[in-house]
């Protein structure tokens, strides 16, 4: 008998804003936590599976960059599309306090605070991305375009 795959929060506010989504688990190796294990665990494309980044900005503080999971996200144009000078990512240990997300189980839905959201524009080429569901194991499969309205984010090329 399958495993009852338990709602995330971030599961529960799509689904009240009646947004369709399918949670998909993966098997989490805590020793690799890197986006390319869980496109291998999913059997899905790297191109496919998006990590969530929280940076801060030297004008406006903290904001939030999704990236395809094999990418980094370039600084310099996360700054210039943020309104900011110079953007860095936070330490590790503020991301929970931050977020309310631990690394590996980060998303941009249902953040303590919502924070200026920006994905990449490689996000438009795809029917569905796979982002994290707020915990380790556990991705949501999702239209990138329902994701952007839903997060209020804003599509730039911010990747490296």
């Amino acid at each position: 008998m399958a495993k009852k795959i338990e709602k995330t929060n971030a599961a529960r506010l799509l689904d009240r804003a009646k947004i369709a989504y399918e949670l998909v688990p993966y098997e989490v190796d805590e020793n690799n936590l890197a986006a390319t294990h869980v496109a291998e665990s999913l059997g899905e494309p790297i191109e496919r599976v998006y990590k969530t980044l929280v940076l801060k900005g030297d004008r406006n503080g903290h904001f939030v960059c999704i990236v395809q999971g094999d990418k980094e996200v370039d600084l310099k144009a996360a700054a210039k599309v943020s309104g900011n000078k110079s953007a860095e990512m936070i330490p590790m240990k503020e991301l929970l306090p931050t977020t309310g997300y631990i690394r590996g189980g980060c998303t941009s839905i249902g953040m303590k605070k919502r924070f200026p959201t920006f994905i990449d524009s490689t996000c438009t080429a795809f029917d569905h991305i796979f982002i994290s569901a707020g915990v380790r194991g556990l991705q949501i499969k999702i239209d990138p375009k329902d994701l952007i309205a839903f997060v209020g984010a804003v599509v730039a090329d911010i990747e490296g």
